[in-house]
């Protein structure tokens, strides 16, 4: 069992940054394994990735963040953070933390989310 806690969010200036942290309830070798990821949902479009870190510290991201955002993971806090900056308006949505356990153990697992709004 892993819970994940979002926190972070909030209403930001177009041009402006934002952390997003995730923190899961689970032991450190659990946590250790897990492909972190973040993910987005907004009223006008269906839950897209926006970034994924692997175990061994590798990244994606999607086309629309590359060179804007930026995923890390501390493991020994159990921790996966979304740095954001030069944030536009299409960035506002629901952002949702997951962790995928495959293929080292059964489990995906999703956090609440936490609002982020890019406004003026």
């Amino acid at each position: 069992q892993m819970q994940l806690e979002e926190a972070g969010g909030g209403l930001v200036e177009p041009g402006g940054s934002l952390t997003l942290s995730c923190t899961a309830a689970a032991s450190n070798d659990l946590f250790a394994l897990a492909a972190m990821a973040w993910y987005r949902q907004s009223p006008s479009q269906a839950r897209e990735l926006v970034a994924r870190i692997r175990h061994v510290g590798t990244t994606t991201y999607a086309e629309s963040v590359k060179g804007r955002f930026t995923i890390s993971r501390d493991n020994a806090k159990n921790t996966v953070y979304l740095h954001m900056s030069s944030l536009k308006r299409d960035d506002t949505a629901v952002y949702v933390c997951n962790a995928d356990l495959k293929p080292y153990a059964n489990g995906n697992y999703w956090g609440q989310g936490t609002q982020v709004t890019v406004s003026a």
